[in-house]
């Protein structure tokens, strides 16, 4: 049995995972269920996807959190492992679940685009 540190998260940056070390902030629903995603604040958009995916919850998006990168908001795309910065003139809500709704978006819109770095590849040495 796993004996946990109650000081953890005040003596040290409590990043656990390797998820959380990459984006630099703790993610608080693995410890708390509380801090799931509010259904309630999905965008049009993923609920379409999610729809076409056969999906009844967010799925992996789950793990996708609004981050920063050098002082501006992005998200992490493990796909290129690099950060796919918000546009400078897109708005952010003060709300938490509302900015990670706009990452999840922003990562699935940016993963769909023609000009995601994968396309090359796919390109580059697709069989058929």
């Amino acid at each position: 049995m796993m004996s946990n540190d109650v000081d953890k998260f005040i003596e040290s940056d409590g990043l656990d995972s390797g998820r959380e070390k990459d984006i630099g902030q703790h993610i608080g629903y693995r410890y708390d269920v509380n801090l799931a995603p509010d259904m309630a604040r999905c965008p049009t958009f993923l609920k379409k996807y999610m729809a076409i995916m056969g999906w009844d919850d967010l799925n992996w998006l789950e793990d996708v959190h609004m981050g920063y990168e050098e002082g501006r908001p992005a998200v992490f795309d493990r796909n290129i492992n690099g950060w796919v910065q918000v546009p400078e003139d897109m708005k952010l809500s003060d709300n938490q679940q509302d900015r990670d709704m706009i990452a999840r978006q922003l990562l699935v819109k940016f993963q769909m685009a023609k000009s995601h770095p994968l396309v090359d590849l796919m390109n580059a040495y697709k069989k058929f």
